[in-house]
C-alpha cells in the first residue's frame, strides 16, 4: 500500500468515526445542559463552594463566574510550580523559576498549553497530575460553558439569564469529561501508553552515555489532553513520544478524540435552539473547512521535489516513520484547526506552505471545528457576521434564529474578531523591532519571522502548539506570550457573553418571506465565504512576510 493511499484510508476511517458517534455524543451534551436534576457528588462540590446551582445569571454575573474561577486557577497552578521543590512526588526536579510558573500556569487555566520547558525533566508528579492534568479538565470544561451560554442566549427570548455557571462547569466536568477521558485512557494504556508513578530510570548507552527517562500517568493525561483540545505533553516531544502515542493506531484515535466534541457540539446547539438543521448547517460549514484544509496539507506535504523526497514517500522531515506523511499530516491539520496545539510531527520542518497552512489554520480562530466550546461560540459569532453581510446585500434588517442583528450585536462580534489578530500582530511586531527578542530565532529572513509569527498566533489563539526552532523560554516570550494568551482566551469571553445577554434580553422575530434561511446550503457557503475572507484581509500581509515568501523562493 502506497503512503498516499494510506493518509486517504485514514482519513476515511476518521470521518467514519466522527459521523458514528455525533448524534448521540451531541444529544447527551444537550441533555447535560439541559437537566434541572443534580448528582450527589455534584451538590456536595455546589456545597463546598458556596454556590447555588439553581440561581440564574445575568451575562456580568456569569463573566464574574468564569473570571473569578479561572484567577484563582491560574494563582493555584503557579504556586503549586513554585513549591514544587519541597513537594512529594518531585522526582527530585527544583520549584520551577517565576517567568515559567507564570507563563505555565496561564497556559494550562486558558487551554493553551503552550510549554517553553521540557516536561520530562521539569515537573514531577504531582505538578503533572494535580496541577497540569486537573487544568486539562476544568478550562475544556469552561470553554464548553461559555458556548452553552450563548446558545442559551439564541434560545430564550425575552430574559438576561444565561443559565448557572457553577452548575455548568461541574457537570461539564463530570458527567462529560471524566467519563469519555476514562475510556478513551483505557483504550491508550491497551495500546501501549504508559500509565504509572515510577521514578528515574537509565536507559541503554548511547554513544558512551546512558539516556535517563521517568515515568508517569501518562495515558490519563493524554485522553484529556486530547478529548478537551488542550495538547500539554507530559514529555517535550508531546505525542511524537513513543510512551504518548506508540502506534499509528494510538495517533489515529487521539486526531479522534480531538475532534469528537467540537463537531458534536453542533448537534448540542441544533438540539438546544430546537432545529437540528441550524446544527447541521454550522457542522456543514466546519466540515467543509476542515476537510478542505487537511487535504490541502496532505497535497502540500506529499507533493515533494527531489530524489531524496520521492524516495521517502514525501517530505518525511520532522516526521515520526512509524506516522509517516498521512498521519502526521491529519493531525496537524487537526490540531492547528482546533485549540489543541498537541503535535506528532514537528511544524517547522514541514515544507513552507504547509507551514503556512498550520499558521493559517489558527489563524482563522480555530472553528473548524475548534477547541471544546470556544469552537462552537467562534463560529456562531462568524455567523452573526455573515447574516449581516447578507442583510446589507438586500437591504433587509438581518436576523438569526429569530433574533435582530443590531448595532451593539455587531460591535460586540467585531470587536470579537478583531481582539486576537490585534494580539498576533502587535506582538510579533514588538518582537521582530526590539533588539533581544530576535534572538531566540534558530532561522533566519522568512522561516525565523515564521517561527515569531507562529508562536504568537498559537498563544492568543490559545492554541499551545509550536513551529520549533524558537527559544521560547526566555524573560520576554514567556512574559508576552502569557499575556498573549490571558487576553486571547478571556477578552473573547467578554464579548461573547455579552451578546449572549443581548440576544436572551430579545424577543423573537416571525419567520417571513425574506427572513434568510440559515439552515441551507446557500448561508453555509456564506458564511465559509466570510470566514475565508475575514481572516485573508487580515492576516495577508503577516503570511506573506513568512510562509508564502518561503513557499515561493523553494
Amino acid at each position: 500500500m502506497g503512503p498516499v493511499l494510506a493518509g486517504v484510508l485514514q482519513l476515511l476511517a476518521l470521518i467514519a468515526a466522527l459521523a458514528l458517534v455525533y448524534v448521540p455524543v451531541g444529544t447527551y451534551l444537550a441533555k447535560v445542559y439541559s437537566s434541572k436534576k443534580h448528582f450527589r457528588v455534584e451538590r456536595w462540590i455546589y456545597k463546598a463552594i458556596g454556590a447555588n446551582p439553581d440561581s440564574e445569571m445575568t451575562w456580568p454575573a456569569y463573566l464574574r463566574g468564569v473570571l473569578a474561577f479561572s484567577a484563582v486557577s491560574v494563582l493555584f497552578l503557579y504556586l503549586l510550580q513554585r513549591l514544587q521543590g519541597v513537594l512529594p512526588g518531585s522526582l527530585g526536579f527544583s520549584s520551577v523559576n517565576p517567568a515559567q510558573s507564570f507563563n505555565t500556569a496561564v497556559s494550562f487555566v486558558t487551554n493553551t498549553n503552550w510549554q517553553s520547558y521540557y516536561g520530562e525533566q521539569t515537573m514531577g508528579h504531582v505538578v503533572q497530575t494535580a496541577g497540569l492534568a486537573v487544568q486539562n479538565f476544568l478550562s475544556a470544561a469552561v470553554g464548553i460553558a461559555v458556548a452553552v451560554a450563548l446558545v442559551r442566549g439564541f434560545a430564550r427570548s425575552r430574559t438576561g439569564e444565561l443559565g448557572n455557571f457553577w452548575a455548568d462547569l461541574v457537570r461539564g466536568t463530570l458527567r462529560v469529561l471524566v467519563p469519555m477521558a476514562a475510556v478513551g485512557a483505557v483504550v491508550l494504556v491497551a495500546c501501549g501508553v504508559i500509565q504509572n508513578f515510577s521514578g528515574i530510570h537509565e536507559v541503554g548507552q548511547f554513544l558512551g552515555g546512558s539516556q535517563q527517562w521517568n515515568g508517569g500517568a501518562v495515558a490519563s493525561q493524554e485522553a484529556i489532553k486530547e478529548l478537551g483540545t488542550n495538547g500539554g505533553g507530559y514529555f517535550n516531544a508531546n505525542s511524537a513520544h513513543p510512551f504518548e502515542n506508540p502506534t499509528p493506531f494510538t495517533n489515529l484515535f487521539e486526531i479522534f478524540l480531538i475532534l469528537v466534541i467540537p463537531f458534536s457540539l453542533t448537534r448540542t446547539f441544533g438540539v438546544m435552539v430546537g432545529s437540528v438543521k441550524q446544527g447541521y448547517a454550522i457542522l456543514a460549514t466546519m466540515f467543509t473547512i476542515w476537510l478542505g484544509f487537511t487535504a490541502l496539507m496532505m497535497w502540500t506535504e506529499f507533493a515533494h521535489h527531489g530524489p531524496a523526497l520521492q524516495a521517502a514517500g514525501g517530505a518525511m522531515e520532522g516526521k515520526e516513520v512509524r506516522f509517516g506523511v498521512g498521519g502526521s499530516s491529519l493531525f496537524a491539520a487537526a490540531t492547528t484547526l482546533t485549540s489543541t496545539g498537541a503535535v506528532d510531527s514537528f511544524h517547522s520542518s514541514f515544507t513552507g506552505l504547509g507551514g503556512g497552512i498550520t499558521m493559517l489554520s489558527m489563524m482563522l480562530g480555530e472553528i473548524a471545528p475548534g477547541g471544546t466550546g470556544s469552537g462552537l461560540y467562534g463560529i456562531l459569532i462568524m455567523a452573526v457576521i455573515a447574516v449581516f453581510i447578507a442583510g446589507l446585500m438586500v437591504g433587509r434588517t438581518p436576523e438569526y434564529l429569530g433574533k435582530k442583528i443590531g448595532g451593539r450585536e455587531m460591535k460586540l462580534a467585531a470587536c470579537y474578531i478583531l481582539i486576537t489578530p490585534a494580539l498576533v500582530l502587535v506582538f510579533t511586531a514588538a518582537s521582530m523591532a526590539l533588539p533581544t527578542p530576535p534572538h531566540s530565532m534558530l532561522n533566519s529572513g522568512a522561516h525565523g519571522f515564521s517561527e515569531v509569527l507562529y508562536a504568537f498566533t498559537s498563544a492568543a489563539n490559545n492554541n499551545g502548539s509550536a513551529f520549533a526552532g524558537l527559544n521560547a523560554n526566555t524573560d520576554w516570550f514567556n512574559t508576552m506570550t502569557g499575556l498573549a494568551m490571558l487576553l486571547g482566551r478571556f477578552l473573547p469571553m467578554v464579548f461573547v457573553l455579552a451578546l449572549a445577554g443581548s440576544l436572551a434580553g430579545q424577543q423573537p422575530v416571525p419567520v417571513t418571506a425574506g427572513t434568510l434561511r440559515t439552515e441551507k446550503p446557500l448561508f453555509t457557503g456564506l458564511l465559509v465565504g466570510a470566514i475565508l475572507i475575514v481572516t485573508g484581509l487580515t492576516y495577508f500581509p503577516a503570511l506573506a512576510l513568512g510562509p508564502l515568501a518561503e513557499g515561493l523562493a523553494s
